[in-house]
């Protein structure tokens, strides 16, 4: 192990950290919680995004690419798989910012909270702004 390098690691090169919140009960929990809001609730596909968020974990699936497993492999819809991908980011992720950033690079995992825009949410705008129609307010040149 280098001198400046800080990090446990175990005989495969994982970080100590990252097979802690593995192994974490609490990361189970979270990733069920995360499943039930989404209302995924089965159990086959609860197992099947645990197993994807092992493989960021491991170092086997960069988090950027974990919504397109969850479509692919699980098959969830597409704003679901994105939605989870982002909750799962945010709670269980972050907590191993620095390891996951070491293993995939600074884009890795999310700095910050962010919110996910629903389908409904983009059409019901798009109508909104179709629906205003021309800018009374500007003057004419």
């Amino acid at each position: 192990m280098n001198e400046n390098d800080t990090t446990e690691k175990n005989s495969d090169g994982i970080p100590q950290k990252l097979l802690d919140l593995i192994k974490a009960e609490d990361t189970t929990l979270e990733i069920a919680r995360i499943c039930f809001e989404n209302e995924i609730k089965e159990d086959a596909k609860i197992r099947g995004i645990s197993y994807q968020t092992g493989r960021v974990l491991v170092g086997d699936l960069p988090p950027d690419e974990l919504p397109k497993a969850l479509e692919e492999k699980i098959g969830i819809s597409p704003f679901p798989a994105s939605k989870i991908s982002r909750e799962i980011n945010e709670s269980i992720f972050y907590q191993a910012k620095e390891e996951l950033t070491a293993i995939y690079g600074e884009e890795a995992v999310l700095t910050e909270k962010s919110t996910v825009v629903s389908p409904d949410t983009k059409e019901k705008k798009s109508e909104t702004i179709k629906s205003v129609g021309q800018d009374n307010y500007r003057e004419p040149i």
